[in-house]
């Protein structure tokens, strides 16, 4: 298992265009391309172990798909049933949206992944694609992995889903595509809309109103993809936390999706008191643009609204939290306990052992803010739990464990961390 030692930073100025390809943006664009009438074209992808294995399964689908190291080119022929299980790795958008897409697909498919997704439930997507008419089981009756499809005819639907989850609601509306008639999707609150956007921009029939979508059966195949991945907000996260911590420091992040259902967890790092300016650049399927974030001293902050918009930054944010002013507050957050880690439990866990004031709630935590303190924390998995911390050592000095999950999203995270501090590999 590997583990990392962080040496405490000085004052730094960051600048970085080689943010990791945002990951949401990337697994679509490789199963949309499935779905798409000639050759889709993709840049900047993802090269994490999770997205790669989105590829791999899109390959293995009967896609034609070649890469030049810069550029990938998918052409599809429709889905075909593949030879062998479809591994899915630690991605849980992984598994939920190929559950949506191969319900209607000619043919059996089997979805599986690692020892952490296949804890992960899997039944708030199943159960209300059972529901139209998918032939769809698993273990724990379809709630865990591996899960079985036989894709044939899904019934229309009108559907007021319990949880604002983008994944719930991707794999709805793909699983709508080719419904026998006009289908609907409710959710609680807004969750992230790269689904729509993107299948409305290749001719889809997606149109949202307040908080319900509606989407038509689409007749043939869409419009093919041509697209430059932007750097992932949730990954570029990390870094705007560490400017915000570390007196007399500035993160310049370019070429990032400004989409609003990504950047509210820097609207919260600004609401706490941090100096932060947006720049647009483009705009065709994504808003992009540059962020830049400098240190200011933070103050303590309530968070419980548009949780669905931030809840993989939420660790992140909750640094920031222990080094503000005043006790922090998130509400409303059930969501993290089925991350790929309880991420409540462990944020908790491993700021205590950080010296830091932490209660923890149902639904989330209380923070008090304080000095945080250098200590030995697990990542149990997560690598958003490991990259947080390992954030968190640039101010008082860290030893993370179990690593290796951060390759499942960011790559080059350690390269881009060198330019600020020390990093210590202990293999």
């Amino acid at each position: 298992m590997s583990t990392v030692r962080i040496v405490p930073a000085e004052a730094f100025d960051f600048c970085s265009d080689s943010i990791a390809a945002d990951k949401s943006i990337s697994h679509r664009s490789a199963m949309f391309a499935t779905l798409a009438e000639g050759e889709s074209i993709v840049r900047n992808y993802l090269r994490g172990e999770d997205t790669m294995n989105t590829l791999r399964i899109v390959k293995a689908l009967g896609a034609e798909v070649t890469d030049d190291g810069e550029t990938i080119r998918i052409v599809s022929q429709g889905i075909r049933e593949p030879e062998d299980v479809l591994d899915c790795g630690n991605s849980g958008t992984g598994m939920r949206l190929f559950c949506g897409l191969l319900a209607s697909a000619d043919g059996h498919f089997v979805l599986s992944g690692d020892a952490y997704l296949r804890r992960r439930p899997m039944k708030r997507v199943t159960a209300p694609l059972r529901a139209i008419g998918a032939v769809l089981d698993g273990r724990q009756n379809g709630e865990l992995a591996p899960l079985s499809i036989r894709g044939g005819s899904l019934k229309a639907f009108d559907y007021k889903s319990p949880v604002a989850s983008a994944q719930v609601k991707s794999a709805m509306i793909l699983a709508a595509l080719h419904a026998d008639g006009p289908c609907y999707f409710e959710e609680p609150e807004l969750s992230r809309d790269h689904t729509e956007r993107m299948l409305s921009g290749m001719g889809a029939h997606v149109r949202t109103v307040d908080l319900r979508t509606e989407i038509h059966p689409v007749q043939g195949l869409l419009k093919p993809l041509d697209i430059r991945i932007p750097a992932d907000p949730s990954s570029a996260f990390f870094f705007a936390v560490a400017a915000a911590i570390v007196p007399g420091s500035r993160a310049v992040i370019e070429g990032i999706t400004l989409n609003p259902t990504r950047i509210e967890a820097f609207r919260i790092l600004e609401r706490m008191g941090a100096d932060i300016t947006y720049t647009t650049t483009e705009d065709r399927y994504e808003p992009i643009g540059d962020i830049t974030v400098c240190h200011a001293p933070l103050r303590a902050v309530t968070v419980e609204e548009n949780i669905a918009w931030l809840i993989d930054e939420l660790p992140a944010l909750s640094i920031a939290m222990a080094c503000a002013e005043g006790t922090s507050i998130v509400n409303n957050a059930q969501e993290l306990r089925v991350k790929e880690s309880d991420r409540i439990s462990t944020v908790v866990r491993n700021l205590q052992r950080c010296g830091i004031d932490v209660e923890e709630k149902d639904d989330g935590y209380r923070i008090t803010g304080g000095e945080l303190k250098s200590a030995t924390v697990d990542s149990h998995g997560d690598h958003r739990i490991a990259m947080s911390f390992i954030v968190a050592g640039l101010v008082c000095g860290m030893e993370v464990t179990d690593v290796e999950c951060i390759q499942t999203s960011f790559p080059n995270f350690f390269e881009l961390l060198s330019q600020m501090t020390e990093v210590v590999r202990e293999d």
